[in-house]
This record gives C-alpha cells, sequence and structure tokens, in this order.
C-alpha cells in the first residue's frame, strides 16, 4: 500500500496515500480499534452543511479569504453529492466529544479544497483543518450541532414521509371496514361489539398523535451549540457567529434551525435529544401493539381467531408446507425493542454531563440515528409488505360475533346485571346460545331477547 507522511502537533504519522483524511483521522484509526460501528454518514452530511455555512459566514465577516470559503464550499458539495465514504472511517468509540470526527472532517475537506486550489492555479494559497474549515470552531460545539443536524434532517425526510404513508393506508382501511361488525376484546377475552373500522381507527389516531409528538419534541432540537465553542463563551469565534451559521444553515437546509438559548447548556446537556427520542419510543410503543393486534387477529388460518388475512410474502416454514407467518409483525415488533434498549442508553448517556461538556455524544447520536433509520425503514416495510394487502375475512368476525356470550352486555338496563350474567353463564355452561338460556330460565321470550340484543345498536353510544 503506498502512503504519505502526514503530521500534527504531536508528530509525524504515515497515512494511505489514496484517502482523503490527516493525521488526527489516522492516530483515530490506530487507537480505537473497538467494534465495527462506524460514525453514521448522517453526521458527516450535517458536517458537510455545517463546515459549508461556517465558511460562508466566515467570508461574509471578512473573517475568511473568498479562494478559501470557494475552495471549503466545493468540498463540502462533494461530501453531500458523491460518495465519499470510505473517507470518514472512524467507529462510534472514540472520544467523547467527538473531536476526532470533527477532525476527520476538517482534514477531509481541507485535502479536497486544496486538490481544488491547485487544479486553478492558486497553489499559493492552502486551507488549513484547524485554522481554516474549523474557523470560529470548536469539537464541543460542532459535534453537538451535527447531532441536531443529522436529526432534524431524518426525520423530515424519511421518518415523517414513513408515518404519513403508514396513516393513508389504515385511513382507508378504516374507511373500507367502517360497517363491518366484529367482536371487542379486553383481557385478550371477548368485550362488546365495534365495527373493525372503529378498531382501526384506534390505530390511525396512534399514528396521528405520534406524528404530532415528534413534530413538537423537534423544536428543543432545532436550537445549536454552534457558537458556544470550546465551553460556552464563545472564545474565538466573532460576534453573533452562532446566530449566523443557524440562519445559514436553515437557508442551506431548507430546514429550521436556531441559535442555542444557551451555550452552557448545550455543549453539556442532550435533552433535548432524550426528549425527542421519548416520542420515538412512544411510537414504538403503538407500533407493537399494532403489530401484534395484527398477528393476533390473523392467527390460525384455522386454530386461531383467523380474522384477518396476511399477505402471503414468503414460505413461513423450512418444515410445514403452506405455511404462512406474520413476519412483518416480528420484524416490526423487533424494531420496537431495539428502539425501547435504544433509549435505556440515550438516557443514561445524557446523564453524563460533567461540567461544561458531555463526552457520550457519539454513543448519543449513533442511538438517536438508528432508532429513526429503523422506525422509517420498518414503518415502509410494514405498511408495503402488510398493510396494503390485509384483508377482513368478515364471515369469521361474524361468527365470532354471534358466538360471543358478551352480547348479553346489551340486556342489562332492561334486565340488571345479576340476570344477564346468569344467562351467560348459563349458556357457557351448557354450551347455548345466549337466546337459548334466556328462554329456558324464563327471563326473557326469544322475540324479547332479538328485539333487546342487536348488534348494530351496541357500536355507539345512543344519541
Amino acid at each position: 500500500m503506498e502512503i504519505r507522511v502526514e503530521k500534527d502537533t504531536i508528530g509525524e504519522i504515515h497515512v494511505p496515500a489514496n484517502k482523503f483524511w490527516g493525521a488526527q483521522t489516522q492516530r483515530s484509526l490506530e487507537n480505537f480499534k473497538i467494534g465495527k460501528e462506524k460514525m453514521p454518514i448522517e453526521v458527516i452530511e450535517a458536517f458537510a452543511y455545517l463546515k459549508k455555512a461556517a465558511a460562508n459566514v466566515n467570508g461574509s465577516l471578512s473573517n475568511l479569504e473568498q479562494k478559501k470559503v470557494e475552495a471549503i464550499t466545493y468540498a463540502t458539495n462533494r461530501v453531500l453529492q458523491e460518495n465519499l465514504s470510505e473517507h470518514f472511517p472512524l467507529v462510534v468509540w472514540q472520544t467523547g466529544s467527538g473531536t476526532q470526527s470533527n477532525m476527520n472532517v476538517n482534514e477531509v475537506l481541507a485535502y479536497i479544497a486544496n486538490d481544488y486550489l491547485k487544479q486553478h492555479g492558486m497553489t499559493t494559497i492552502q486551507v488549513h483543518p484547524n485554522d481554516d474549515v474549523n474557523r470560529s470552531q470548536s469539537s464541543n460545539d460542532t459535534f453537538p450541532t451535527a447531532m441536531h443536524i443529522a436529526v432534524l434532517l431524518h426525520v423530515e425526510k424519511h421518518l415523517l414521509p414513513a408515518l404519513n404513508k403508514v396513516h393513508k393506508t389504515l385511513k382507508k382501511k378504516e374507511n373500507q371496514y367502517k360497517d363491518v361488525i366484529k367482536i371487542g376484546r379486553t383481557h385478550l377475552q371477548d368485550a362488546t361489539p365495534l365495527t373493525f373500522g372503529q378498531e382501526i381507527s384506534g390505530w390511525v389516531h396512534m399514528i396521528e398523535l405520534c406524528t404530532t409528538m415528534i413534530k413538537d419534541s423537534l423544536e428543543p432540537v432545532r436550537q445549536l451549540a454552534i457558537g458556544g465553542t470550546a465551553v460556552g463563551t464563545g472564545l474565538n469565534a466573532p460576534e453573533a457567529f452562532g446566530e449566523k451559521v443557524a440562519q445559514e444553515l436553515t437557508r442551506l437546509t431548507g430546514t429550521t434551525m436556531h441559535t442555542a438559548e444557551n451555550y452552557f447548556h448545550a455543549l453539556t446537556s442532550h435533552s433535548p435529544l432524550v426528549h425527542f427520542h421519548g416520542s420515538l419510543k412512544a411510537l414504538a410503543g403503538d407500533l407493537f401493539k399494532i403489530a401484534n393486534d395484527i398477528r393476533l387477529l390473523a392467527s390460525g388460518p384455522r386454530s386461531g381467531i383467523g380474522e384477518l388475512r396476511i399477505p402471503t410474502n414468503e414460505p413461513g416454514s423450512s418444515i410445514m408446507p403452506g405455511k404462512v407467518n406474520p413476519t412483518q409483525s416480528e420484524a416490526l415488533t423487533m424494531v420496537a425493542s431495539q428502539i425501547f434498549g435504544n433509549d435505556a442508553t440515550i438516557g443514561f448517556a445524557a446523564s453524563q454531563g460533567h461540567f461544561q461538556l458531555n463526552v457520550f455524544k457519539p454513543v448519543i447520536i449513533y442511538n438517536v440515528l438508528q432508532s429513526l433509520q429503523l422506525l422509517s425503514d420498518g414503518l415502509v416495510s410494514f405498511n408495503d409488505n402488510c398493510l396494503e394487502g390485509l384483508e377482513a375475512i368478515e364471515e369469521t368476525m361474524t361468527k365470532h360475533l354471534h358466538d360471543s356470550l358478551m352480547l348479553v352486555t346489551a340486556l342489562n338496563p332492561h334486565i340488571g346485571y345479576e340476570k344477564a350474567a346468569l344467562i351467560a353463564k348459563t349458556a357457557y355452561a351448557e354450551n347455548t346460545t345466549l337466546k337459548e338460556a334466556a328462554e329456558k330460565l324464563g327471563i326473557l321470550s326469544a322475540e324479547q331477547f332479538d328485539t333487546l340484543v342487536i348488534p348494530q345498536n351496541m357500536i355507539s353510544p345512543l344519541k
């Protein structure tokens, strides 16, 4: 492997000649051979936006010469538009401030920028990773800023569209089955009737409410640490630098961002991401419920509840021919389980803000972004491969409805709870219908029973 010699304040080090990074990235590679989890590409892209915005603001303040602004802008555009992931090799398990990933970005951008300057005949100008790309910044304010940018962009580009897709499908199913009456179930036991559309409406509202909670929880994430530099005082940054960078980021990304209300908070506390991830945990809980409802209602097809027919996507067994399993529900509930675990990690890591800095930043953003990726992909997969092809088996729903003993609840206002309970217990013990039990006990005639027990009248309160 061909190498080149790079140097930093510690000394010289060999770097692969075909890689764009410099000495500090190489030292991190050699000192942190831990795991396989790479710094998420979303963080790198967020850094590219940030470095572009910072260069533009520094240039507008005459704090960075325009040729360097032009070269850094070119470099950030390449990172955003091309697949340069091979040049960002660092693992999550590094310095807790994310300094090494900040320097990885600084070094790669400087390398590309200098190549750009050379190609344009500007050999007397050199872009320095620290002095130019990182000008007016510190890893302590850039890394948390990149964390927030990455989350905002992922939610708006991926999670919210996925939620909207599921919402549309469920709303369509709610309307499709609005008149199909079935038996309700509480405590896994028969309860009073409802329509399948009403049951689905509960799922619809879960998606609607979770979407609202996610959007609301993004508001604190829109506040950025940039401008605080090392400890929150803004040392070495021009006046209003953070505010101007936030405005520039809003322009570049189309996503609203603001400077932090308090930089000392923004560097040491990650409560905005804890709060935001709580909304993802709430979504995961509701998705777990929806997926479980579907796989239980589809259980069978002959020895279970069997009220739903799920799409036949793949063989369900290597030994049992013709078996169809609720694999999309299984995948989505595993995703939800991972989100619950991620939430515990994020909550603990965010509690470790010592003095002016939290040094668990990489593990926090890794878990937040993994949750976002899994939920976004999981929602689309569940929608496309399960919800869209989901069908109600209406004859089974009707059979279960009329076999249920809980239709007896309609008799309570007319004959009282105790007599109604006696009818239900007798029917259950003797394996007869409610009507037959009511007649046998002499409580109601068949005609009276039919007048009082009408499932269609039990699915909504009387006006």
